[in-house]
């Protein structure tokens, strides 16, 4: 569950970033394409070397497009940004806190976005996009399972069940060792 906190929390850092340079970069759109595309020729040396192509690069593209928008639209896409920052940071609180509320946030985050990448593996299926389904469908299911959500195998009867046993045992636990521990001295 930790584990699976830092990634989210990572995950809103990045996301943070992202917004924080579009807020920086709206008011400044025409120096910043003057400049992409004096030092662009500059490029084409090193990407010939390493058998890149700028001219039907993605990134090359979907950056050149973003000289185009308004600076209202940046600020809308700044705040969308931000938004799911903010649900991969409330996600990540919640299991690295290991909340039961958390653990639904998390199924029901993930499962949002499934369609969506579903649908990007059918403009073009790439390694990183299926990987990226597969691991989110593997989360989800991981956690309706093992965390007993929405019904499944038990449900929360048997969580709550599982976990008052573990918190006796560890009270068991303790109480042998300071027994122990008191026949020593």
């Amino acid at each position: 569950m930790r584990l699976l906190a830092v990634e989210r929390a990572l995950r809103g850092i990045v996301f943070v970033a992202l917004a924080a340079g579009i807020f920086e970069v709206r008011g400044s759109q025409a120096q910043l394409k003057a400049a992409f595309d004096r030092e662009m020729p500059l490029i084409r040396p090193l990407a010939d070397q390493i058998g890149w192509n700028p001219e039907n690069s993605k990134i090359v593209h979907f950056i050149e497009k973003g000289w185009t928008l308004s600076p209202a639209t940046l600020v809308w896409i700044a705040v969308a940004l931000l938004a799911y920052a903010a649900l991969q940071f409330t996600e990540a609180v919640g299991l690295w806190l290991v909340k039961r509320w958390g653990e639904y946030f998390a199924v029901i985050a993930t499962s949002i976005f499934l369609p969506l990448e579903i649908y990007e593996l059918t403009e073009k299926i790439t390694v990183v996009r299926l990987g990226a389904l597969l691991i989110n469908i593997a989360a989800v299911i991981w956690l309706l399972w093992s965390k007993r959500l929405f019904g499944l195998n038990g449900g929360g009867r048997a969580y709550r069940a599982e976990h008052s046993e573990e918190s006796l045992l560890t009270v068991e636990r303790a109480a042998v060792a300071a027994g122990i521990e008191a026949a020593r001295t």
